[in-house]
């Protein structure tokens, strides 16, 4: 089932997006990095909702436990990451903004994907859980190196960088235990990369028109 992760994601890894490479190097302003909270934030809010639609539509068993363990971080360890989020949002001083068109697309995705049903919700969830603990560490250095953010606005990328490792293996688990199809997880892993590209793609355009 890695493989076949992998696979899908491959020519989309989030990291190798100008917007992250950005990010790394400093390139970004904090008003940038405010921007991309605002819009992040609907993301973070969805996530729970989620994960708790694949875990109703799941029997009880080893596939709904792994689904609820990751839940059960989401919403509790080390406390809400909706809450942990915020704190990071009130760090740079973001505000409640509308999603925008690409926004909207990533977080309908994880919606549609939840109610085509759990190898599809799981598929969907897996394209960035694979990449988001290397993502989560090296937002977090940037933040700390060229931003000057302390440990109140680091700690949900700190969290999310020694969490979602597990996270990621759950969900992989989760889908062997379902006896997944790589055909039918292929199509909504690429779905899901391609709708995260498309988010860095929005906030890259609102970098560059920031500049103007």
């Amino acid at each position: 089932m890695s493989d076949a992760i992998s696979a899908a994601v491959a020519g989309s890894f989030l990291l190798d997006h100008p917007y992250y490479r950005a990010w790394q190097d400093g390139s970004l302003t904090t008003a940038d990095i405010r921007s991309y909270a605002g819009q992040y934030r609907h993301f973070e809010q969805v996530l729970p909702e989620a994960l708790a639609a694949v875990a109703d539509s799941l029997e009880a068993g080893p596939a709904r436990r792994l689904v609820d363990e990751n839940l059960a971080d989401e919403r509790s360890r080390p406390t809400s990451h909706v809450e942990l989020f915020e704190q990071f949002a009130a760090s740079v001083k973001a505000t409640v903004e509308p999603p925008t068109a690409a926004t909207r697309q990533l977080v309908q995705l994880y919606r549609d994907g939840a109610e085509a049903g759990p190898v599809e919700g799981l598929a969907v969830i897996a394209a960035y859980e694979t990449q988001a603990s290397e993502i989560a560490r090296t937002k977090a250095e940037a933040l700390r190196d060229h931003h000057g953010l302390g440990e109140d606005g680091t700690r949900f990328w700190d969290v999310h960088a020694d969490m979602e490792q597990s996270h990621a293996a759950w969900t992989h688990d989760a889908l062997s235990q379902l006896a997944a199809s790589p055909e039918v997880v292929r199509p909504w892993v690429a779905r899901s990369a391609k709708a995260w590209w498309g988010f860095l793609d929005d906030r890259l355009a609102d970098m560059a028109a920031a500049r103007c």
